[in-house]
């Protein structure tokens, strides 16, 4: 199959120099695991993706507490106390210079025989990453992404939950992967009972207006099986403050294509407006007031980014 059109080619972005790999910076060359890595070999594991903003790293203890759970949750025992995992965070930034840019933060089960019994690796690999991110093209977040609606349902929360970060994300990739071929920017996911749950690597968020033009903004809840994103609290956060009300429901197909505005959420894409869905504007066909506003208020926001 040839490669999908040339806005789906990755941006050329610098390499980092070093990359942190339990407890060393090595030169990003030299930077190797074993074959034999859990992670590698079945994506057993756990990651987060995290973004510093004028040297300082956005959230850094909310995303380390929900890598523990995470790893909690599939019985991984991550080596370094979070105390340890911030400092390292902020040194692979200072070691590469990165003082707005992505950081990918990962643990893996670590080196063992085949087979998939996570009891037989007894030494985790914890893996830091800080470079540059370009998850969609400026010029494409300006114009808003187009969405389509995914065959691939999302998680069952009776398998692994979708809340865990795991290093599989098969069930994603395919969605993304569906929709590129198809010709959109990206996928909408549905839960298990139909209902919206995620875009394959962000929350969605919907903008209806009420009678008085007053705007709503809406989100799937946790329990529809979105994972509970750090930039989406932060929205909802700067929603409360910029006077605006929200709500946390089940959304339809039909509430994103009958919406007032749409908009993805998520710490690689940041904000980025959703102007089309299934081939349907939504409204006029380009993005909204409401999610210009909330924008806005979140740039002004990383200015000051706290580290908690």
């Amino acid at each position: 199959m040839p490669f999908p059109p040339d806005k789906q080619k990755p941006a050329t972005l610098p390499s980092p120099e070093t990359i942190w790999i339990d407890g060393e910076l090595v030169p990003t060359a030299e930077a190797k695991v074993s074959v034999f890595d859990h992670g590698l070999l079945y994506g057993d594991g756990v990651f987060e993706g995290i973004r510093a903003y004028g040297g300082r790293v956005l959230k850094l203890r909310s995303h380390l507490e929900r890598l523990y759970a995470s790893a909690r949750a599939i019985r991984l025992a991550i080596p370094q106390p979070i105390d340890a995992l911030t400092a390292a965070t902020k040194q692979t930034c200072e070691a590469n210079g990165i003082a707005d840019g992505y950081i990918r933060l990962l643990v893996t089960r670590g080196d063992g025989p085949l087979g998939i019994n996570p009891y037989q690796c007894h030494t985790p690999r914890t893996i830091i990453i800080a470079a540059k991110i370009e998850l969609f093209p400026q010029a494409l977040v300006d114009r808003g992404i187009r969405v389509g609606f995914s065959s691939y349902t999302r998680s069952h929360p009776q398998t692994l939950s979708p809340r865990v970060k795991s290093l599989n994300y098969l069930n994603n990739i395919m969605a993304k992967a569906e929709a590129v071929e198809a010709g959109y920017d990206e996928a909408v996911m549905f839960n298990e009972a139909g209902y919206i749950a995620e875009g394959s690597a962000e929350n969605l968020f919907i903008v209806r207006r009420g009678r008085d033009g007053s705007p709503e903004v809406a989100t799937p809840s946790l329990a529809s099986g979105p994972l509970g994103g750090i930039t989406r609290g932060i929205v909802l956060d700067l929603c409360a403050g910029l006077g605006i009300s929200t709500a946390e429901t089940q959304l339809t197909r039909f509430d994103l294509q009958t919406a007032d505005e749409a908009f993805v959420t998520g710490t690689g894409a940041e904000i980025v407006p959703v102007v089309s869905a299934a081939g349907e504007d939504i409204a006029d066909g380009t993005p909204g007031p409401t999610t210009a506003r909330i924008r806005e208020a979140f740039a002004e926001y990383v200015k000051h980014a706290p580290e908690d």
